[in-house]
């Protein structure tokens, strides 16, 4: 399959992505949310914007940088000044982009410091409350003929592709630019299943319109599918920040987690809370299990 083409941001002059900054003690941290309203990754960032920023003695503003999956968000921050004033919030997104895009105009591998690992979460098997499907299994004996995602290589893509060629079949994948969109598409009939995050499910379990036939991990209310597919929300600074400020954000992002921590579970979330070793560590594992994943699937950008 062809790359991907990148959208025309990625490719901006860094000069166009960020105005002339003011001095770093006066300005509030920007925390670059890489995906849009609605799903996990946007829930976490708000939820922990202000006690964050109580503990960093600064304003602290979410700001949804979607596309790309996760890629524009990723840019933006790769690209800011080292100086404490511009945090990337992004998801599992992080351990894939690198396999299958080309042409970006930073290295994910170098541009980055990891901050901390704030959360992991499974993914739902969900499909509109009308459909026939009773169950996974059953599901799977329709053999569905397409299914949606969140992006080429996301989480949820590889957790369906993995599930329908454990299953038996193939089906045609369809993404989307996040997870509200996917939804979306799926109530709308658009695609008969999708594995979605509990966060972005929930509501629509609630109300009926949707159907939660498994989880791809263990350790939910609902059947495992034997997957062990998870997701993941962490913080990253840009490379160059210092190793003092970067331990003080950690502190601070932690501390942070601590406070929300008893929110996450309604959310389908587990506070991890790994600091800069840590989750420098568990990166290098994700990457490398994640390409191998990716290989075994067959999944390449489009």
């Amino acid at each position: 399959m062809r790359r991907r083409a990148l959208p025309a941001l990625l490719l901006a002059s860094p000069a166009s992505l960020l105005a002339r900054p003011a001095p770093a003690q006066e300005r509030p941290l920007r925390l670059v949310i890489a995906w849009p309203p609605g799903g996990s990754t946007d829930a976490l960032g708000r939820m922990l914007a202000p006690p964050l920023a109580a503990r960093l003695g600064r304003e602290v503003v979410p700001e949804n940088r979607s596309g790309a999956a996760g890629a524009i968000g990723a840019a933006l921050v790769a690209q800011a000044p080292a100086d404490g004033t511009a945090l990337l919030l992004d998801s599992g997104g992080h351990a894939t982009n690198p396999w299958l895009m080309r042409g970006l105009p930073f290295d994910y591998l170098a541009a980055f410091a990891p901050v901390a690992l704030l959360a992991t979460l499974p993914l739902l098997l969900v499909v509109r409350a009308g459909h026939p499907a009773a169950d996974a299994a059953a599901l799977a004996a329709l053999r569905p003929e397409a299914y949606a995602s969140v992006g080429v290589g996301s989480r949820t893509h590889l957790a369906a592709a993995a599930w329908a060629r454990r299953g038996g079949f193939s089906a045609t994948h369809v993404p989307f630019r996040g997870g509200a969109e996917q939804v979306t598409a799926l109530l709308r009939g658009d695609v008969p299943f999708a594995f979605a995050s509990v966060a972005l499910a929930a509501p629509h379990l609630e109300a009926g319109r949707l159907r939660a036939l498994g989880a791809s991990a263990a350790g939910t209310p609902w059947p495992a599918l034997g997957l062990d597919i998870k997701d993941w929300l962490g913080l990253h600074a840009p490379a160059a920040t210092p190793p003092a400020l970067v331990a003080r954000q950690a502190e601070a992002a932690l501390a942070a987690l601590a406070e929300v921590a008893p929110r996450l579970p309604p959310l389908g979330m587990a506070a991890d809370g790994r600091g800069p070793a840590g989750f420098a560590a568990f990166l290098a594992a994700d990457r490398a299990a994640m390409g191998a994943l990716l290989r075994a699937e067959g999944i390449e950008a489009g």
